[in-house]
C-alpha cells in the first residue's frame, strides 16, 4: 500500500513538472531517472510573468516597426517623389509578405521549437530594418523590398507568441494576459508614429527613424534567450505526453511530432473552414484590419491636408515636413488602444457570466459604433479639426475593444493542437482581404479622384476624404460578421472542448 502511495505521489509530481514547463532533459527522454523533481519548487507564476514580459516587449517592437513608415509618410513621399498610390504600396507589400509568411510559421510553430523560431524572426526583421535606413532615393524598389522582408520576420512573432501565452495560462487568466499582450499593438503603433516623427524632427533626416528599433530588437533577443524556457509544453499535450513507467517523462514537443504523421496541414485547414465561428469571426477581424490598415497609413496625412485646407498649417515645401499630426495621432492610438483593450476584456469577463454569446456581440456593437464615429470624423474634417480628432479617437477606441476578445474567441472555438495553424490562417485571410490592400486601395482611389479634377489643395483633401468613406462601410460589414458568429459560437465551443 505504501508503494502505491509513493507511485501516486511520483505521478503527481511529474504531472506538475510537465504543466509547469520543466524539462527533464535528455536523460528523462531516454527513460533513465531524470533530475530531482525539486525543479517543480521554482515559482512558475514568476517564470510565466517573465515570459509574458519578454513577449510583450517583442510585440511592442514589432508594431513600432509596422508604423514607422506612416509616421514619416510625408517625408518619404517627398524623398522618393511618390504619388498616393505608390506610397500606399509600401504598407501593402509589407502586409502581403507578412500574411504569406504567417501560414508557414504557423505550420512550423505547431511542430517545432517555438523559441528558436521567435528568435530567428526577431533577429531577421531587426537586421533588415537597420539596413533599410541606408537606402538612397535612387533605390525605391529596394526600399519596398526591405519592407516586405520586415513583414516576413514580423509574421513569425505574431503567429507564435499568442500560442505560448495560451499554453502558459488557463482560460480564466488567459483573456487578461492576452489583453496585456495585445495592449502593445496600439502602444507599439502609437510609439511607431511618435518615434518616427520625433527622430525625423530632431535629426532632420527621416532615415534615423529606422535605426532605433534594431537596438531594441537586440535587447529583446537577449531577453528571449535568457528568460524564455527552451521548451514550453502545450497545454492539451500535457496529459498525453505523460508516460509513467518508473520515472519516465516524454519531452513536451513529442506529441506534436507524432501528430504530424497522422494529420497534415491541409486536414487542419479543412477542419477550420468547417468551423463557422472561426470563419465568421475571421471575416469580422478582416474588416477590422481593413479599417485599421487604412487609418494607420493615411490618417496623419489626411489630417495634415485638412489643416492645410483650413489654413491652419502651410503646405509642405521644406525638406522636413510638419510631423505634429503623427505625434498627436500616435498619442491617440496609444491612449485609445489601452483603454479599448482593457474595456473589451473587462466587458467580456463580466458579460460572459450572463450570456455565452457575449464575446461576438461585444465585437459587433463596437464595430458599428466605430464605423459611425469614423464617418462623422470624415464629414466634419473640413470645418472643425478638433471635432475630427475627437471622433477619430472614439472610432479607434471602439476598434481596440475587439483585439483581445477576437483572439480569445479563436482560442476557445479551435482545438488547441490546431491553434497555431488557426492563428496563421486568420492572419492570412484578415490581411489578404484587409490591411494588405486597404492602404493601396485608398491611395489608388485618391489618385483617381484627383486625376478627374484640376490639381488643387482642396481636391487633394477631398480625394482622401471620399476614399476614406469606404472604411466606414467596411466597418458595418465587420459588425455583421460578428453578429453571425454569435449564432454558432456555443456549438463550436462545445465541439472544441470535446476534441
Amino acid at each position: 500500500m505504501q508503494d502505491t502511495d509513493c507511485e501516486h505521489e511520483d505521478t503527481d509530481l511529474l504531472l506538475q513538472a510537465l504543466l509547469e514547463g520543466q524539462n527533464y532533459g535528455a536523460a528523462a527522454a531516454e527513460g533513465t531517472p531524470g533530475p530531482s523533481v525539486s525543479v517543480s519548487r521554482n515559482n512558475p507564476a514568476k517564470r510565466n510573468c517573465l515570459v509574458v514580459a519578454v513577449l510583450c516587449f517583442g510585440n511592442l517592437i514589432n508594431f513600432i516597426d509596422w508604423f514607422i513608415v506612416p509616421g514619416i509618410l510625408l517625408d518619404i513621399q517627398k524623398y522618393f517623389g511618390l504619388s498616393d498610390g505608390k506610397a500606399g504600396l509600401l504598407q501593402t507589400v509589407f502586409t502581403l509578405c507578412y500574411m504569406l509568411a504567417a501560414p508557414i510559421f504557423g505550420y512550423l510553430g505547431d511542430r517545432y521549437n517555438r523559441k528558436i523560431i521567435l528568435g530567428a524572426g526577431l533577429f531577421f526583421w531587426s537586421g533588415v530594418t537597420l539596413g533599410s535606413s541606408f537606402i538612397t532615393e535612387a533605390h525605391y524598389r529596394i526600399f519596398v523590398l526591405s519592407r516586405g522582408l520586415v513583414g516576413i520576420g514580423s509574421a513569425s512573432y505574431s503567429t507564435i507568441a499568442p500560442t505560448i501565452i495560451a499554453d502558459l495560462f488557463e482560460e480564466g487568466k488567459r483573456t487578461t494576459v492576452l489583453s496585456i499582450f495585445y495592449i502593445f499593438i496600439p502602444v507599439g503603433s502609437g510609439c511607431g508614429y511618435m518615434l518616427a516623427a520625433g527622430m525625423a524632427k530632431s535629426t532632420g533626416d527621416w532615415h534615423w527613424a529606422f535605426r532605433v528599433t534594431p537596438c531594441m530588437g537586440g535587447l529583446a533577443l537577449l531577453l528571449l534567450i535568457l528568460l524564455v524556457p527552451h521548451r514550453i509544453p502545450r497545454r492539451t499535450a500535457a496529459h498525453r505526453a505523460l508516460s509513467i513507467s518508473g520515472t519516465i517523462l516524454e519531452r513536451d514537443e513529442k506529441p506534436d511530432v507524432h501528430r504530424t504523421a497522422k494529420t497534415t496541414w491541409c486536414q487542419d485547414v479543412g477542419s477550420l473552414v468547417k468551423n463557422c465561428s472561426f470563419v465568421c469571426s475571421s471575416l469580422g477581424l478582416t474588416a477590422m484590419a481593413f479599417v485599421t490598415g487604412a487609418l494607420g497609413m493615411w490618417m496623419p496625412l489626411f489630417l495634415y491636408r485638412a489643416q492645410v485646407v483650413q489654413g491652419i498649417v502651410p503646405p509642405c515645401l521644406q525638406e522636413s515636413c510638419n510631423s505634429s499630426n503623427s505625434l498627436i495621432f500616435g498619442g491617440i492610438t496609444i491612449g485609445t488602444g489601452i483603454l479599448g483593450i482593457i474595456a473589451g476584456a473587462e466587458a467580456a469577463r463580466r458579460l460572459r457570466k450572463r450570456n455565452n454569446k457575449a464575446d461576438p456581440l461585444i465585437c459587433a456593437t463596437s464595430m458599428f459604433i466605430s464605423a459611425l464615429c469614423l464617418y462623422i470624423a470624415l464629414m466634419v474634417a473640413q470645418t472643425n479639426i478638433l471635432s475630427t480628432f475627437i471622433f477619430i479617437a472614439f472610432g479607434e477606441l471602439f476598434l481596440s475593444v475587439n483585439w483581445a476578445v477576437v483572439t480569445d474567441i479563436l482560442l476557445y472555438v479551435v482545438t488547441p493542437r490546431r491553434q497555431s495553424t488557426a492563428i496563421a490562417l486568420q492572419i492570412l485571410v484578415s490581411h489578404l482581404l484587409g490591411d494588405a490592400g486597404s492602404p493601396y486601395l485608398i491611395g489608388v482611389i485618391s489618385n483617381a479622384i484627383q486625376a478627374r479634377n484640376s490639381p488643387s489643395l482642396q481636391w487633394s483633401f477631398r480625394s482622401m476624404q471620399y476614399s476614406f468613406v469606404t472604411c466606414a462601410f467596411v466597418g458595418v460589414f465587420g459588425g455583421g460578421f460578428f453578429l453571425l458568429t454569435s449564432f454558432y459560437i456555443e456549438e463550436d465551443r462545445k465541439e472544441a472542448q470535446r476534441l
